[in-house]
């Protein structure tokens, strides 16, 4: 019988008593609840879930989440004052002494309200028993993902369809954002990156009214949610013909991102990856425009554990959702991205995401 998530989470969290996910408020909500609980909606604000030893799990929300919390996973408790959250937190926390928070989310005053309230526990970072069980995906969290992919890759083979000479990269971005809505997705995974010409150079580059012109490059780095669970990819046209280095560099990332994809499988250093298509753009006339890393985690966050560096000392797991995303940025002239969402299987990996990789001129 397969465990559930809370008893995996309390497996990787070892000496630890129980581990504490906790919501403040907007900005400050922690994905975990909601891959913990399997629940899709409601916002969850002061909720707080309790893992135990034993992988039971306490789920304490305001009377306002009492309906979408009862459809969830855990045992649910519902507070109607401060008092009896309290008391809900204390009663599920008792007998525990070394306990477990999220650090890469929780909030300060939210940490020392629990240690203030259940007294004598002793603080201690569980972020790496969380990142440890959230990299892994289950069944359920695969087929989410693969819907996510699905619907991006849809919207990813219209692209040539919106572009025409004068159209903004602001345009551009809200038209592939609504496609994404109307195909079925609940969000997006991130801000759509729009970037032409000269623009295109800059990977986090945020979409401004610059027009289409002839000859630009134009990349797009979108991903939409489905359910919560994230798709990222990337793809890179032209307008007409580009600049020969253009093409050039084109052709180098689509060999990359090859290299670098034959290395994923479970068992395999996540850094080979990133050194396989390193070595690809590095022994070309591209040297050094590989300015950042191979992949990173995907999952109910867009960046998550695992990190495809060529410093990282992690493993690959089969389960794992990963990007694969090389890329080339000459200052001044443009960039180019081949991105993919890939699953990491017991002998390689699967594709999610699926577009037209050879290079195409509109």
């Amino acid at each position: 019988m397969e465990r559930s998530r809370a008893e995996r989470l309390i497996s990787k969290g070892e000496g630890l008593d129980a581990i504490v996910i906790l919501n403040d408020g907007c900005p400050f909500v922690d994905s975990t609840f909601w891959y913990l609980t399997e629940l899709n909606g409601g916002s969850f604000e002061s909720s707080i879930a309790v893992v135990r030893k034993d992988g039971n799990m306490d789920v304490n929300v305001s009377v306002l989440e009492e309906e979408t919390a009862s459809s969830g996973k855990g045992d649910v408790r519902v507070y109607r004052t401060r008092d009896e959250r309290d008391n809900y937190l204390r009663e599920a926390l008792r007998g525990a002494d070394n306990v477990g928070f999220n650090m890469h989310n929780a909030t300060y005053s939210m940490v020392e309200y629990v240690r203030k309230t259940v007294k004598g526990i002793k603080v201690k970072d569980a972020s790496s028993a969380i990142s440890s069980a959230v990299s892994v995906k289950d069944s359920k969290e695969i087929e989410l993902t693969r819907e996510a992919c699905r619907i991006s890759s849809l919207v990813a083979e219209e692209i040539p369809d919106m572009l025409s000479e004068g159209v903004t990269e602001k345009e551009v971005a809200f038209r592939m954002d609504a496609r994404m809505r109307e195909l079925g997705g609940t969000g997006n995974a991130f801000d759509t990156i729009s970037a032409f010409g000269e623009n295109s150079s800059k990977p986090h580059h945020s979409p401004t009214g610059r027009r289409l012109g002839k000859g630009d490059v134009a990349l797009f780095d979108f991903g939409t949610r489905y359910e919560r669970y994230c798709s990222d990819m990337t793809r890179t046209v032209f307008l007409s013909r580009p600049p020969e280095v253009l093409e050039r560099a084109y052709e180098v990332v689509l060999e990359a991102q090859a290299a670098g994809i034959e290395k994923y499988m479970d068992g395999a250093p996540a850094k080979d990856a990133d050194l396989a298509a390193r070595e690809i753009i590095d022994r070309s006339e591209f040297k050094g425009r590989f300015i950042h890393s191979f992949g990173h985690g995907i999952g109910m966050e867009v960046h998550q554990d695992i990190s495809v560096s060529p410093r990282s000392e992690q493993v690959l797991r089969e389960g794992n959702i990963v990007s694969a995303e090389p890329g080339i940025y000459i200052p001044g002239v443009g960039g180019i991205r081949i991105e993919d969402t890939c699953l990491i299987t017991k002998n390689g990996c699967e594709r999610l995401t699926d577009f037209n990789r050879s290079i195409t001129i509109v």
